[in-house]
């Protein structure tokens, strides 16, 4: 039985990567594993920003199921659930305060680093890279391999505030001559009163957040590295997504707000294993089908709480509905008039429901994949309905 891993980049839009094409060879790492790869070219996070998109990606759940709570809901299974059970070895290793213990994150976990316990600082608010390997490489000299293993990473380091190391930053744009306390003050500045007045500013902060994910692609290499040292690249295979992208006003905007658009929910989603032969899927997909998919490869029988299915063995994956969710809320305050926001994804179409106004709108994902034409006054009664029952299911 082949192992699993599951690598999840915090804050990743797939058009920063060549495999979707970026052309801007930020990514050589995950590039190179195209021979190798599924690459899922329309994938779609369930929600824009960590706690709705990680409960699909996770739990195989929708953010409101149950209401709006902020830890997971007891209800909810997570994928190292099942797997621990049927004798699966879990171990997960992360820095988003989000996914830890405090939110429930650590079900089924028989090693469960979420680093709530390390020292951080406002310009660096989360452990980064290079010490989430060496945390790995750690567990895995002193891993037995008695027992199949599934193992999650998460990395942070694209993540706002965007401080970038000049050896990434003077590859994007030599011109960019800032100091770590002027990103900051960017960030502090631009990013978190949403202020795009200056276009300058908001391509700086675009070259911040690219050389950022350089720096990550230079991580997820030497992580592969430290699994070819154990012999893992060759009896496993490993799925690489993100929970959510970033917005550098595309739709008038910066971060990751309650918003549905491409930047923000169309991630990367690639299967790499060494036994397989590169190729494409372009049918949407769901990540809130990542545990059934899990599962499946490990021949674990499904949570009976799991809300999407197995893409596994991906061959002939038919279309279906894709849907997704959140609170329509800007920055991390929430205010008690913020209001959910759900879409649709079905033939070819995006339906977006905003419940504060009632506001839909639509857009043609084959002709308009970046969101700018709303067709919602031709958009069906039949979608309508489907994304209006589906919001109804817990009322």
């Amino acid at each position: 039985m082949k192992n699993v891993i599951l690598i999840t980049i915090d804050t990743l839009r797939a058009d920063m990567l060549g495999l979707y094409g970026s052309g801007k060879n930020l990514s050589p790492h995950i590039d190179s594993l195209k021979d190798n790869c599924i690459v899922f070219n329309n994938p779609y996070a369930t929600g824009p920003y960590t706690q709705s998109s990680f409960q699909g990606i996770l739990a195989s759940e929708y953010y409101l199921q149950y209401g709006k709570e902020k830890k997971l809901n007891k209800d909810k299974t997570l994928i190292s659930e099942p797997l621990k059970e049927q004798g699966i070895f879990t171990a997960g290793f992360h820095s988003n305060a989000y996914l830890s213990y405090f939110f429930g994150y650590n079900k089924g976990w028989e090693i469960f680093y979420d680093s709530m316990q390390d020292d951080v600082s406002d310009m660096f608010p989360f452990i980064r890279g290079d010490e989430i390997n060496n945390k790995v490489g750690g567990f895995l000299t002193n891993f037995s391999f008695s027992k199949p293993l599934f193992l999650w990473v998460h990395y942070m380091d694209v993540h706002e505030p965007y401080i970038a190391e000049d050896s990434y930053l003077s590859k994007i744009d030599p011109s960019i001559k800032l100091s770590k306390e002027e990103m900051f003050a960017m960030f502090k500045d631009v990013v978190l009163p949403r202020d795009i007045s200056d276009p300058k500013k908001v391509d700086t902060l675009r070259k911040l957040y690219m050389a950022k994910v350089a720096e990550t692609d230079d991580y997820l290499k030497k992580l592969f590295d430290i699994f070819a040292s154990h012999d893992l690249l060759d009896n496993s295979t490993i799925i690489i997504t993100s929970d959510h992208g970033d917005e550098f006003t595309e739709h008038g905007g910066l971060s990751h707000d309650g918003k549905m658009y491409t930047e923000l929910i169309s991630v990367p989603f690639l299967v790499y294993d060494k036994s397989i032969s590169g190729t494409t899927i372009d049918t949407p997909v769901s990540l809130i089908d990542i545990p059934p998919t899990v599962c499946s490869m490990f021949g674990v029988e499904l949570a009976s709480s799991f809300k999407g299915k197995s893409l596994y063995p991906f061959e002939d994956i038919k279309p279906y509905t894709l849907y997704g969710e959140a609170m329509g809320k800007i920055g991390h305050k929430e205010q008690d008039s913020d209001k959910p926001i759900h879409y649709i994804v079905e033939d070819g179409i995006k339906a977006i429901f905003k419940e504060d106004g009632s506001l839909w709108q639509a857009y043609d994902i084959e002709s308009d994949p970046v969101d700018r034409i709303d067709i919602s006054k031709s958009l069906s009664e039949d979608k309508k309905s489907k994304l209006t029952g589906f919001i109804a299911r817990n009322k």
